[in-house]
């Protein structure tokens, strides 16, 4: 079971390292030099949505999430802890505290595009470029009406 957060200020360089080891695990596709770029954009980025740190049982951070309003800006996971069912429970997690009816995944990144699409989203839209104008596709995605099923 896990209990969430908010970050603070002096949380931002333990999730900047926890950001670089998921992003090394998951995108292979994106250039280094816009990947420092990003990394050193992320304090930033964490002032603009509501960045909640995530803990396991033993005080471990599992990963970190950030909203803004219904959208799912960002959700991390340290590599230590894919594939165990973290990102489903932080999903549904956040779901109990606030509606997420949207998120934006690297088309590139398949595993986060499967991830999102076995928890109930869909692809709505495609951009060619991201959210800083570099040529990485983006897959515009929403919360489908009907899920869960019944």
């Amino acid at each position: 079971m896990l209990y969430c957060q908010p970050a603070q200020k002096e949380n931002y360089d333990s999730l900047i390292e926890l950001w670089e080891r998921s992003v090394d695990a998951t995108h292979d596709f994106l250039k280094h030099e816009h990947k420092q770029i990003i990394k050193t954009n992320l304090p930033t980025y964490f002032e603009l949505v509501d960045v909640l740190i995530w803990y396991d049982s033993t005080e471990k951070i599992v990963g970190f999430s950030g909203t803004n309003e219904e959208h799912l800006e960002m959700l991390f996971l340290d590599p230590a802890f894919y594939r165990q069912g973290y990102g489903t429970e932080i999903l549904c997690s956040l779901a109990k505290k606030q509606v997420i009816l949207s998120v934006d995944v690297n088309k590139q990144n398949t595993q986060a595009l499967h991830f999102y699409q076995k928890n109930g989203f869909e692809v709505i839209r495609e951009s060619l470029i991201d959210g800083q104008g570099y040529p990485y596709p983006i897959l515009h995605m929403r919360k489908r009406s009907n899920y869960p099923p019944a």
